[in-house]
């Protein structure tokens, strides 16, 4: 869930193979976007900017524009050597790999 105000809206999937983040972050310049992983806290930050032309005052004001920064907790098991982010058409899309020693195994029986 998403407190009110959050920016950008995040979706995480999970598969036993990868872990799947998704910003819905339009408007943001690819250039402000800053993303790091620690142990399993992913951080994302950068800055949208919304203006208005010259002489214009605002009457109302509902997109959000400025700096933000989201934290996301995440499965403990991510290679953080293993991470790709793409941006495109205002999605932030983050693919962390697991790491291979924790994936189920199949054991054969002889």
């Amino acid at each position: 869930s998403m407190e009110t105000g959050a920016f950008p809206a995040v979706n995480v999937g999970v598969t036993p193979s990868q872990v799947d983040v998704y910003l819905f972050a339009p408007g943001v310049e690819r250039d402000s976007l800053d993303v790091s992983l620690q142990q399993n806290q992913l951080t994302v930050g950068g800055k949208r900017t919304s203006e208005l032309p010259q002489g214009v005052q605002p009457y109302r004001r509902e997109r959000f524009d400025g700096s933000f920064r989201r934290v996301i907790a995440l499965p403990d098991d991510l290679d953080p050597d293993q991470i790709n982010a793409t941006y495109g058409d205002g999605i932030l899309h983050i693919t962390i790999k697991r790491c291979e020693s924790v994936k189920p195994r199949r054991i054969e029986v002889h």
